[in-house]
């Protein structure tokens, strides 16, 4: 797993009474623009600030191919620049429509190593009244590293954050609390295939080439993280920008699982091997006529698929974890760092998970307090019947929580079947700091804690790959369902639960917010959610309620 559980509860109780309960938090949005090699990016972000965390409204992307220079001078040509000049027109109107407070505009390789870089700046400045950064290798490494580590638990684990960009290639060493090693080479897709291909598809002879040239040209810069390694370290490998997301949207759409959200998508080293060889034996043509391939990137993917696998292998490593947060991300948290929005830039990593759950719930307008008393039922129903209700042994309490604090989404769409939709939504939407699986079981958990239970036509259930997938999302929306099974009324009676469990008997005491209080109805409703775990579980459970002026002998929390 990529993160920890949730265990400080009075952290997670203060998250969420800022996100949820807050409602009228004030908001402000930035806008930041990328000038690449061969793509202009724009995202807009809106920042909460008594929050200090950020969710993008907004992302555009224009192939400008800057990258394209000419050949005996390596200026930007006329053309390149005009298509600069429109785009950034167009994102500056579009950032002025959602009143952002502030443009940051930062431009990369393919301007900093052009003769007339300085001039194509000047003359944005003029015609459109923009002014943009020029950062340098190591600033966009650092600022790569900033938006990854918004986006993504790091845990106690050292990273190596790898982008391959149009023109040069980031490579960072970093875990939670700093970036140990900040790289960038002279290498990139467009690059390469400006420079060395002439032919495509490339000869073997010319591929080999390339192999050589990529490692030669990457050596120093994986000496420079090797060297920052400790002893015993193994550290993750994560891939972002366009090559990489190719790449698994490919791999995606062949393990005939569509993917919308790449992030935390696992790449194995046996199947970009094998992707690899595939690209490199097809024409452009063949490749644009792939579902996942533009045709601008289904011209410069080999070359960035060959940088890619070469530096796999060079920094032997099995897996590539896929990051939709990059630079133009990384420019929201340094802006936010500057503006004093953030304490400091690693405010993110302690509760990434937490956030971008509660903001997510919050967004689909789930009800905050039931779903708060949902969330605590449930992490008591796991707290407190390991070993009779589950045998998960701790990877799963994250996952049951962040399903439980949004099981109800699917309510904004259709009350009937909301389950169903809750599934689709959480599938689809942004839950970061949770890896690929991690999410597909998050939206799992909430498709089966009402109606019928998984069978293998659900497409939620196909999309777990093993097992041990399916038997934990089997766990866990049990207890889900058990606990959804209290929330009965708008405003919720039952204050906390009582459980005693020990061999296959488990005994759920109902305690009601205010002495007296009637819970016939939530105890009627949770019989119905155990005479159904019954059928698949041999074990004894009983409820009861007090209704009363008494006290249980025994309360576990």
């Amino acid at each position: 797993m990529l993160g920890d559980s949730i265990n400080n509860s009075s952290e997670r109780n203060s998250i969420e009474l800022d996100l949820g309960e807050k409602q009228d938090a004030e908001l402000c949005r930035v806008a930041t623009i990328d000038i690449g090699t061969n793509s202009t990016h724009l995202l807009i972000a809106k920042i909460e600030r008594k929050l200090n965390t950020f969710s993008i409204e907004l992302a555009e992307k224009s192939t400008t191919r800057l990258g394209e220079r000419d050949p005996q001078t390596g200026e930007l040509t006329s053309l390149a620049m005009n298509r600069a000049f429109s785009t950034l027109k167009r994102f500056k109107d579009l950032s002025e429509s959602y009143k952002v407070e502030s443009l940051i505009i930062a431009a990369t390789s393919a301007v900093r190593e052009a003769p007339n870089g300085k001039i194509f700046i000047a003359e944005i400045k003029k015609k459109i009244g923009l002014d943009v950064e020029l950062i340098s290798g190591a600033e966009e490494a650092r600022l790569i590293y900033l938006g990854v580590l918004s986006g993504m638990q790091f845990g106690n684990k050292p990273h190596l954050v790898l982008d391959i960009g149009g023109g040069s290639t980031e490579l960072i060493l970093a875990d939670s609390s700093e970036a140990r090693a900040l790289t960038s080479t002279k290498i990139g897709a467009v690059r390469l295939q400006r420079e060395f291909i002439k032919k495509d598809p490339i000869s073997s002879q010319n591929e080999l080439f390339l192999r050589s040239f990529i490692r030669g040209s990457m050596e120093s810069a994986i000496d420079k993280v090797s060297k920052r390694i400790e002893a015993g370290e193994i550290p993750v490998l994560v891939a972002t920008s366009g090559t990489a997301m190719a790449i698994g949207s490919l791999l995606s759409n062949k393990e005939n699982h569509m993917q919308s959200k790449l992030q935390g998508y696992k790449i194995t080293k046996n199947n970009l091997d094998i992707i690899v060889s595939q690209l490199i034996k097809m024409t452009p043509s063949e490749r644009s006529q792939l579902s996942s391939l533009s045709e601008r990137r289904s011209e410069i993917i080999v070359p960035g698929a060959l940088i890619l696998q070469t530096i796999m292998n060079m920094v032997d490593v099995n897996e590539i974890i896929l990051s939709e947060r990059a630079l133009r991300e990384g420019l929201v948290v340094d802006w936010m760092c500057r503006n004093n929005y953030l304490k400091d830039q690693l405010s993110f990593q302690g509760s990434i998970r937490e956030r971008t759950v509660i903001h997510q719930a919050k967004r689909f307008g789930v009800n905050s307090k039931r779903s708060k008393s949902v969330s605590e039922f449930a992490l008591t129903f796991y707290d407190q019947t390991k070993g009779i209700l589950h045998n998960d042994n701790g990877g799963g309490r994250d996952l049951l929580w962040a399903a439980a604090k949004l099981h109800a989404c699917g309510k904004q769409i259709n009350i009937s079947a909301y389950h169903k939709h809750s599934w689709y939504l959480i599938k689809n939407g942004e839950l970061l700091g949770y890896s690929q699986s991690e999410h597909l079981m998050v939206a799992a958990i909430a498709r089966y804690h009402r109606k019928s239970f998984p069978k293998k036509r659900h497409e939620s259930w196909q999309l777990l790959v093993d097992e041990s997938q399916r038997s934990l999302v089997a766990d866990m929306s049990l207890l889900l369902r058990l606990s959804c099974s209290l929330d009965r009324r708008p405003e919720p009676l039952v204050s906390k639960i009582v459980i005693e469990a020990n061999n296959k008997k488990v005994n759920i005491e109902l305690i009601p917010n205010n002495l007296g209080e009637n819970l016939d109805l939530e105890k009627w409703s949770l019989t119905k959610a155990i005479l159904l775990v019954k059928k698949i579980m041999d074990v004894d459970i009983n409820t009861v309620s007090y209704t009363h002026l008494t006290l249980p002998t025994k309360r576990i929390v």
